[in-house]
């Protein structure tokens, strides 16, 4: 059991919707790891990003890189095992580049925030497991409206839609470690514990395959 100390950061990708947080919570409980969600009540940008999306776009963005970037000093520097609700990746392979397609934000502040990513991950470790909640637009918007989130009644569909091409496409490129992909159509963990246990099952054989 001495290598497990060896796992430190298992992280949960996925589009809006996609359950990254009711499964963060799920798995924090039944391993026992530290969970790490994102402070959305906190960040001084947001509001002023959806009056005015221009001219907010490359300052919220640094903030999200920022905050990332501190959870994952702390990971690393820490003795627990932690488990995180969305990654550093999604910022710039998802939501940035969606801005500056969008004509949110200017392709200067694109690439000067997307050199300042790239700097920025070479300093840190990927996770030591990477688990993404695939899912389709339907099934996203099914769950977005159950949960009721009242900032989230506007999203439209055709950026749901463009944010999922984005997710995919970023997905089938990844190479920075260990990856487990969950079908959300199918598998509904939030509902039924089969489902759960079966991705904690895949999980135990993803993480004794890293030993």
């Amino acid at each position: 059991m001495a290598k497990l100390n060896k796992i430190k950061h298992i992280a949960i990708a996925g589009n809006i919707g996609a359950g990254k947080t009711t499964l963060t919570e799920l798995l924090s409980k039944h391993y026992k790891w530290t969970p790490q969600f994102e402070d959305v009540e906190h960040n001084p940008y947001l509001n002023d990003f959806y009056e005015d999306m221009p001219r907010w776009s490359f300052n919220l963005q640094v903030y999200f890189l920022h905050g990332r970037l501190k959870q994952l000093l702390e990971i690393q520097n820490g003795k627990d095992i932690v488990i995180q609700d969305r990654t550093i990746y999604e910022d710039a392979h998802i939501f940035a580049p969606n801005l500056y397609e969008m004509g949110l934000m200017t392709k200067r502040d694109f690439d000067n925030y997307f050199n300042f990513f790239e700097t920025l991950k070479s300093m840190v470790k990927p996770p030591d497991l990477l688990i993404y909640l695939r899912a389709s637009v339907p099934t996203l918007v099914a769950q977005i409206q159950k949960r009721g989130r009242e900032y989230e009644e506007n999203i439209r569909l055709d950026y749901l839609k463009r944010l999922n091409e984005y997710y995919n496409n970023w997905i089938e490129k990844y190479t920075e470690g260990p990856l487990l992909i969950i079908d959300i159509d199918k598998n509904k963990f939030p509902e039924s514990d089969e489902d759960l246990g079966e991705i904690i099952s895949r999980i135990d054989s993803q993480l004794h395959g890293l030993f």
